[in-house]
């Protein structure tokens, strides 16, 4: 069996506000190419606090395993080697937040180019092919303010997906767009670990729409002050 995308074992992580504590819990996360995750549960129980465990963008409080693409993430965070970290992100992550977080002064065309120079992928046709199956082909040099929250949201996926990313993190991706858009953006996701050979994981509400798309569920199960997520490894 090939190297996973991600691998989390023994993760543990606090976050305080206004004096309360909410620990998340990750018994052991495996995620090899092609696979396709959904973590589903309420407001407030640590999905996000996941992906961005998941996406090195948060240091947990602890790991006995944080492990991204064959390099040991946790020997990094432990080095202080935030340019290393840097590089991992841009290299071989997509993620999509829930605001969206594009570049406010470029286009979207160019948000989505900047992914792919920072990868070292540049790749116009794919760029232009995922715009168009996103239905914002006519978009690419529009300034994200200029857009509608749904069209924002279609132009974070592209910009995610334009460098065919080895490991695809969505925070709650199809929260702001029309069911009928929210299935073809599941599709795609669905699409580009087939295609690419990407890991997905997902945060959503919408369970039964990440069922039909192919996404095997992983709920948190939540406590007073804290959740789990229950160990999850390859079949």
């Amino acid at each position: 069996m090939t190297a996973p995308a991600l691998a989390l074992e023994g993760v543990v992580a606090t976050r305080r506000a206004g004096g309360a504590a909410f620990t998340l819990t990750i018994e052991a996360l495996q995620l090899h190419p092609g696979a396709l995750v959904a973590v589903t549960g309420a407001s407030g129980t640590g999905k996000s606090t996941l992906l961005d465990i998941a996406a090195l963008a948060r240091r947990p409080d602890e790991a006995a395993r944080l492990q991204v693409c064959g390099a040991d993430a946790g020997a990094l965070w432990s080095r202080g080697a935030k340019d290393a970290l840097a590089a991992l992100r841009a290299r071989h992550f997509g993620y999509v937040l829930q605001t969206g977080g594009l570049v406010p002064f470029l286009g979207v065309g160019a948000n989505a180019a900047l992914a792919q120079d920072l990868a070292g992928q540049r790749d116009a046709a794919h760029l232009a092919a995922l715009a168009e199956r996103l239905g914002i082909g006519a978009l690419l040099g529009r300034m994200p303010a200029s857009l509608s929250v749904g069209q924002r949201q279609r132009a974070a996926i592209l910009r995610a997906l334009a460098h065919r990313p080895a490991l695809v993190l969505a925070d709650e991706p199809t929260a702001s767009v029309h069911p009928d858009m929210a299935a073809t953006i599941l599709a795609l996701l669905a699409d580009q670990a087939r295609e690419a050979g990407a890991a997905v994981l997902l945060a959503t509400h919408d369970a039964p729409a990440a069922r039909a798309a192919g996404f095997r569920e992983l709920p948190l199960q939540p406590g007073s002050a804290s959740s789990r997520l229950p160990a999850l490894v390859p079949a």
